[in-house]
């Protein structure tokens, strides 16, 4: 009887066939155990960032409901009281007497750098840098607010507008807002377009002069901030710009100084000399940056050169903080993260999931989708009461509400709005 190979052939091969597909079995799951091991460990540092957000910021009432009062009331606001000087408290929450006498004519000249045309009155008591704008009526004489009630409204939004979204980002110097709301010296409204490739920056000068909501009065738009906190500015700026505002976020200026260390410096395209820093491309630290933000008198236009480097430095941060330098470098990224959440304050009703959410949707944005605009403005003029002030471009301002409200501003332009002085 003849031996039959062929089983034993086929038990061969299939054993063999077995020994060839175990290695590739072994590395297929080998890198299915890495896979997910990478998912582990994003999912799990994304997490852990998520958590430093949700540990860091703080929560405050800064907007308030449709129909809600607001009160006004100065205790809590920084530098001098309104109406108070470093001389003494004045008359009526204006000006008043001792400190600031015979200052006008210095911040006559440091409003009106630039044509050196606008000096103040002889004699007028004009609050300086420090000092918190009273409100003022039409005949230009203070008014006195305090205890006024506010109801507060929101203007509609409209459906050209899609799921676009406005937030007012305020930069304070307050280290405490429970003891004190500090000096809105950064005031920008952030639209993020509906397509989430696009972000406006609308930066209003503090000086800006402006009706402030309620109170049949008017003031520097900072004096808003002082009087009645975040919630009376939104109430004031919603009525220029005509959209609502969703969110608002309040940045200490430590932030500042932190976030630029964190990422290793930024380099700030600076337009106009002045305050220790030359013309073209300048690399700063923390420090430096603080410096260069808070400059203002050796600048040719004041509070509006002033709110130019404001510009140029977020955007120096911005274009750091989305650069694959710090993008893919998980110590970075985590640092930066930390420090932009420390000593950051956000409305009640913007929570850390929403602020995640957003931030993903605008993950393609970059450098060239980021966009900057003044408020728009028109001149700088000297109020005997008010001192220094900003004199906004009254159709300028409703050809950007329009902007805004349509979700159009990649074709909005400002050709109304000086631009000398800036370098560029």
């Amino acid at each position: 009887m003849g031996y039959d190979d062929t089983g034993s052939t086929g038990r061969r091969s299939e054993a063999r066939g077995r020994r060839r597909r175990r290695p590739l079995r072994a590395a297929t799951g080998a890198v299915a155990l890495l896979a997910l091991l990478g998912v582990l460990v994003l999912g799990g540092y994304a997490f852990y960032l998520q958590r430093t957000v949700a540990n860091n910021i703080e929560h405050e009432d800064l907007m308030a409901e449709d129909e809600s009062v607001i009160t006004i009331s100065p205790s809590l606001t920084g530098g001098n009281q309104p109406g108070q000087t470093d001389g003494g408290t004045g008359q009526g929450g204006g000006a008043g007497q001792g400190g600031a006498e015979g200052q006008g004519g210095a911040e006559g000249q440091d409003g009106a750098e630039g044509d050196g045309s606008t000096t103040a009155g002889e004699g007028v008591d004009a609050v300086d840098e420090d000092e918190t704008a009273p409100i003022v009526g039409e005949d230009g004489q203070p008014l006195d607010t305090t205890g006024v009630e506010v109801t507060a409204t929101t203007p509609s939004r409209s459906t050209d507008a899609g799921d676009a979204m406005n937030f007012l980002i305020i930069g304070s110097d307050s280290r405490d807002l429970s003891v004190e709301r500090g000096r809105s010296d950064v005031i920008v409204l952030m639209h993020v377009n509906d397509e989430r490739d696009r972000v406006d920056l609308v930066h209003f000068p503090r000086d800006l002069f402006v009706p402030i909501a309620g109170t049949g009065g008017s003031s520097k738009i900072n004096a808003a901030y002082a009087y009645g906190g975040a919630p009376l500015l939104v109430q004031t700026l919603q009525p220029l710009v005509d959209v609502p505002i969703d969110h608002v976020v309040i940045v200490n200026f430590e932030s500042f100084r932190s976030m630029t260390d964190a990422i290793g410096g930024v380099e700030v395209q600076v337009t106009e000399a002045g305050g220790g820093f030359d013309v073209g491309t300048q690399h700063m630290d923390g420090e430096q940056g603080l410096r260069f933000v808070r400059e203002r008198y050796s600048l040719s236009q004041g509070d509006i050169s002033r709110g130019e480097r404001q510009m140029q430095f977020v955007k120096a941060i911005m274009l750091k903080a989305l650069s694959r330098d710090t993008l893919t470098n998980p110590v970075r990224l985590a640092n930066f993260v930390d420090a932009a959440t420390t000593n950051l304050t956000v409305d009640q009703n913007l929570q850390v999931g929403e602020m995640r959410d957003l931030g993903f949707s605008m993950r393609d944005v970059r450098g060239g989708d980021i966009h900057f605009w003044q408020g728009p403005w028109n001149g700088i003029d000297m109020h005997p009461v008010a001192g220094s002030i900003v004199l906004m471009a009254p159709d300028q301002m409703t050809l950007l509400s329009e902007h805004l409200r349509t979700d159009t501003m990649e074709s909005y332009a400002d050709n109304v709005s000086p631009r000398s002085g800036f370098g560029g």
